[in-house]
């Protein structure tokens, strides 16, 4: 399969070497082609430029993409798109003055999508996630990491790890599974929490590892749910089977999981809503990089990362979707890049960085995916026609998208 796209608008994320992080002030700069083209070699991308240097190429499929811009795929590092059924009637609850602690406590939030995950069986939960997938392909994400978190039992989280490695096998897309060992604890654990960590460190984390699917360890840090003491234990086990760490930490409060994070050469740290100085300086000069979920912060009507802060100390940042039941039911890419110029103050260039190159190194998929560069997978976003990349951000309820390449095929 070969595919040769011409007459292109605008050619963006343009590296002639591999880049696989953009910090501080480089994610200002958002490298691009006009009038350009690009020429796509069964999964890869093979050569670019302008059109004023372009020779013939013999191509099986030629796009004239005069008006229209093309970019990588969206590389969306942090969704739960796996689960069970829905959670509207808390939707409504919160419309009516709940909090999101006020359901949870009430044996709603994620407790509530592990009873309808544990009913559900494999092929059932592989269809409704399968489905969920297919339609953030369609708005452009050409690559997705997949937790589990929604079992809450070894069995049940085992069966959401089937279910990924299915999907990852079927789909196009790339995927990239992690174990939430730790989500939440369940009803029969509440007035017992040392005993659920025990299970997933002595039972969970080494059988989710002889299936030899999930190369990453999540923990969710927060007040109600697992201490630094409890993330600093489950990262530990984790890491004796070759699982790095990636943490949802400062959503509602600091306790310090940042700093641990780092400590333990966490891939990325998600969500940081709350933020201070202290964990501005762990993170300055590790290989961590946080990650912003504008979506959760909309849906929640909680305060968002504070991402200006983050880009001006000389940080990298991603921004991702959190795709769940209960706090992001959306995992649309388009309305995050937009999320991130409005609510989180970053430019077009900051957000579109942020959703391609440094969304894939938050995957630990940067050296492939990400930027248009000689040699990397072709996933790419093809627009309806636009005047300018900005209106990507700007036009927030339309969708851009009018096709997508994935692994080399046209969509």
């Amino acid at each position: 399969m070969s595919i040769l796209i011409t007459n292109i608008k605008q050619l963006l994320q343009v590296h002639d070497y591999n880049v696989t992080i953009l910090k501080g002030d480089e994610m200002k700069t958002l490298p691009f082609i006009e009038n350009a083209y690009v020429y796509v070699e069964h999964d890869t991308i093979i050569e670019y430029g302008e059109m004023k240097d372009y020779n013939h190429i013999d191509a099986e499929t030629v796009i004239d993409a005069t008006g229209k811009i093309v970019l990588p795929s969206w590389c969306d590092s942090h969704t739960h798109i796996v689960y069970a059924g829905d959670r509207t009637s808390e939707f409504v609850d919160r419309i009516n003055g709940l909090s999101y602690a006020d359901i949870a406590n009430n044996g709603g939030g994620i407790l509530n999508s592990a009873k309808l995950l544990q009913n559900t069986s494999e092929d059932d939960l592989y269809n409704q996630s399968i489905k969920r997938l297919n339609e953030l392909i369609k708005m452009g994400t050409g690559a997705v990491e997949i937790k589990t978190g929604y079992g809450l039992t070894v069995e049940a989280e085992l069966k959401m790890l089937r279910v990924i490695k299915r999907i990852k096998q079927e789909s196009l897309a790339k995927i990239t599974p992690t174990l939430l060992a730790a989500h939440a604890i369940p009803e029969n654990y509440k007035s017992k929490k040392e005993d659920y960590i025990k299970l997933i460190t002595e039972e969970l984390i080494p059988e989710a590892a002889k299936l030899n699917i999930a190369h990453y360890i999540d923990v969710f840090c927060e007040e109600g749910y697992f201490s630094i003491e409890d993330t600093e234990a489950i990262l530990k086990a984790g890491q004796q089977y070759n699982m790095r760490p990636k943490i949802h930490v400062n959503q509602f409060n600091i306790l310090g999981g940042i700093a641990l994070g780092v400590k333990h050469n966490a891939l990325s740290v998600d969500h940081l809503e709350e933020l201070n100085t202290d964990d501005i300086k762990a993170l300055q000069g590790s290989d961590t990089i946080p990650v912003a979920l504008p979506g959760c912060s909309y849906f929640l009507s909680i305060p968002y990362t504070p991402a200006r802060q983050l880009i001006d100390a000389g940080l990298p940042l991603a921004i991702a979707t959190d795709y769940n039941p209960g706090s992001a039911p959306s995992g649309n890419m388009n309305f995050v890049v937009s999320a991130a110029c409005v609510k989180l103050r970053m430019t077009p260039e900051e957000a579109i960085n942020a959703a391609t190159i440094n969304g894939a190194y938050a995957m630990g998929i940067s050296n492939m995916y990400g930027s248009i560069t000689r040699g990397k997978k072709a996933n790419l976003i093809i627009t309806k026609p636009l005047n300018h990349y900005s209106e990507i951000p700007y036009a927030f309820a339309h969708n851009p998208v009018e096709q997508v390449v994935i692994n080399g095929q046209l969509l």
